[in-house]
Formats: structure tokens, sequence, C-alpha cells
């Protein structure tokens, strides 16, 4: 079992607010601490732009394979690298992993989902028509990337709700107190989850379909098939990934819309090709607490301070995204920002995040769907978003997001 590094407590942040703005701790961290060690987690902290690209991206230096990690469902599975091990795994064997998954997220293969995503879209905009105040999260931003992914899969997506609940126990981060009862529910629920999934399986192996399990099933690793439970694993994190991504992010640009820039909403009315920007500055600025840990292979001194072979390091990619060395007035919400692609959100290097595409197109769907649909939003006067900021996968997530549409 790998131990886990509790993230939070790095920043020693008090309140929720602190954790969903915590731009003023970032630019002091850039500005007068950059390389920066954590007693109490005993882990080196990262905060430039440029550092942090040069941790993610150097793997002979900095390897994804670790006994710790800040990745609450994977804390529970043993230290040992096995053929399904995507995220802590180093190239060459990275590459062969990967590789089991990469095929169905090609542009090619995304292109024939488009049509399905666009009928769940509107099926789910025409189901908002009969609200006079839409809870996006729970409505739009969680239904239609978990319904995509179910699909995607090939599990049925009735059953949504389950996989919800899943997801949110496995994959939220470990907080101080009874690690030992947070890993219990965590390996309670991942039970559940297989348990759910072997009769899936087991059905695919006798009647394949155009899915991602169909294809794992089929595929050949070292010259063998994978076991059920090895898909499994595969299947656990495509779900949480699939699912928080995107939820995560069309709750954060609605919120951007209403709150970060108000007005925003009319001027991607105005031109709905502005669309994909607004979804990447989304990305650099209100992913807020993303990271990613990686372990030093040997002693350097490549940031200025000593460094030892075997210690962890936190690539802060939140912070690097608010780089004004990079970014001019990262402050600021502009989906004009010419290099706003430039973010560091879905990882870079080898790891860079699989379904990167995926997400966009889904969240590109949505948002153009929904301004074509609804000429204007507004915030609701008595929503205190403090109240409802629960802690999740990416630090923080809203749980509930209620606007006024107009028709």
């Amino acid at each position: 079992m790998k131990q886990a590094i509790l993230t939070h407590e790095i920043p020693g942040f008090k309140t929720k607010e602190e954790f969903w703005n915590p731009y003023h701790w970032y630019k002091e961290m850039r500005d007068n601490h950059p390389v920066y060690y954590h007693e109490g987690q005993q882990v080196w902290n990262v905060f430039t732009y440029e550092n942090v690209k040069r941790v993610l991206s150097d793997y002979q230096l900095f390897s994804s394979k670790s006994e710790r990690t800040q990745i609450a469902a994977l804390s529970q599975d043993s230290g040992e690298l096995d053929r399904t091990t995507v995220i802590f795994s180093d190239p060459p064997e990275h590459r062969k992993r990967r590789s089991l998954l990469s095929a169905a997220f090609t542009p090619r293969h995304l292109k024939n989902w488009e049509p399905r995503i666009n009928t769940i879209v509107n099926e789910l905009i025409q189901d908002m028509d009969q609200m006079s105040e839409i809870d996006i999260v729970g409505s739009f931003a969680i239904p239609l990337p978990i319904t995509i992914i179910a699909e995607l899969l090939g599990v049925p997506a009735v059953d949504r709700k389950l996989f919800k609940q899943w997801v949110d126990i496995i994959f939220l981060p470990f907080s101080s107190g009874n690690l030992a009862e947070q890993n219990e529910k965590k390996a309670k629920a991942a039970l559940e989850f297989s348990e759910y999934l072997h009769p899936v399986i087991k059905g695919k192996r006798e009647n394949p379909g155009d899915d991602i399990i169909s294809d794992l099933i089929n595929v050949e690793v070292d010259e063998d098939r994978l076991t059920d439970d090895e898909i499994i694993k595969m299947t656990r994190g495509l779900l949480g990934a699939g699912l928080e991504t995107t939820s995560h992010l069309i709750a954060n640009c609605f919120y951007s819309f209403l709150y970060d820039k108000p007005g925003i909403y009319q001027t991607l009315r105005e031109d709905i090709d502005l669309v994909p920007k607004a979804i990447e500055e989304v990305l650099r600025y209100r992913f807020n607490i993303m990271k990613l840990e990686r372990t030093i292979k040997e002693d350097t001194d490549l940031f200025g301070p000593k460094m030892k072979k075997g210690e962890m390091i936190i690539a802060w990619t939140s912070a690097a995204n608010l780089d004004e060395a990079v970014f001019p007035h990262p402050e600021q919400f502009d989906i004009f920002r010419p290099n706003n692609r430039e973010h560091l959100t879905f990882g870079n290097g080898p790891h860079f995040c699989l379904g990167a595409p995926l997400a966009r197109l889904e969240v590109e769907i949505a948002l153009k769907a929904f301004i074509k649909h609804y000429p204007n939003i507004q915030s609701v006067p008595s929503f205190d978003f403090v109240d409802h900021l629960s802690f999740s996968a990416f630090g923080q997530s809203l749980n509930y997001l209620p606007i006024i549409a107009e028709h």
C-alpha cells in the first residue's frame, strides 16, 4: 500500500474560500519560495512555470514511480508495478501501457462520438427547459460526462448515480484524521465497483461490443490477454478521470462566466467561435489546486537547493498557470489571452492527460449548444458558493451552482 501525501496541509489554508481562491499564496510562493521543502509532509514543492514544466517532462530525473502518492484512489494498490500501471510508470514501459487506451481517444475515434455527444447534450438541455432555476452541476456538469464515459466504456448509463458515488469516495483526497478509516471506505467502494463490473466483463467476453472494455478484453499485452481484475483497474481510472475532469470543467465555466468575468457570456453569444478559447482560460485560471508528484531519481541541485535521490517533489501546475513570466496579468480572467492554451492543467510530457481531447470536445459541444439555446444567464443572488464547495480530486469542486437561464 502506498503512503498518502496530504498535500492540502502544505498551503496551510484555514478556510474553503482560501482553497477556492489561492492566487495570493501562489504569488507569494513563486516570488519568495519558488523551491520549497515542507517538513511536515517531507516533500519538495516547485511553483514557477519553468520548474513545473521541467519536473513533468524530465522523466529521467523525476520519475512517476513512487512509494507515496497524493492520488487517494491509488494509495490502496500495492507499490508494485503491473502491466496496467499507466500513472506510476516511466518510458518505455509507460508508452506500451498508455497505448492500450490511446486508440479510444484518437481524433478520428472522437469524431465518431460527436453525434452521440450532441444528442445527450440536447436531451439534457430539453430537461432543463422545464426548470425556472437550473443547478448546472446536477443537471449538466455531472450527467453529461458520466453518460458519455459510461457509453464509451460500454456500461449502462442508467447506473450513473452508482458510478458517481463510487468515484466521489475512491478519488476523494485524504484528509487529516483516521487514514485507516478513510482507506477502508475507499477499499469498500472499489470492491463494490469491482463486483459490479465482473459480470459486465464476462458478458463482453462472450459478446464483444464497440467499446473500451471490449477493446481491453481483445488486446494482447506481453503475448497475453488482460485479466478481469486488470481491466477493472484500468476502467476505474478511466471512469474517475472521465467524470471528474469534465464535470469540474463545465461547472467552472459557468462559475467563471457569472462571477470571474460577468458579461463574457454575451461575448460568447455574439461570437460562438470564442468558446474554445474560453474553455482554455477556465482550465488555466479556475483549476485551483492542481498538482502532480514525482520521485527524484538522483541527487541534484537543478533548482538550487540540494535534493536527494528518493525524495518526493510536487509540481504545482495551478501555480505555474498563474506565472506572470508566461501569462501577463495572470490574475485576470481573459479569454483573449493569446497563449492561454499553454497552461499545464492537463500536465506535460509523457503523462499528458490522455482524455484531454475528449474533455475539450464534450465541453465545447455542451457550451455551444447551451449558449445558442439560452440568450442570457444570471446568477442567483442568494447563492453563497462557500456553502457548496466540497473537497475532490481537484482540491475543491462546486457540488451545486444555481443559475437563471432565459429562453
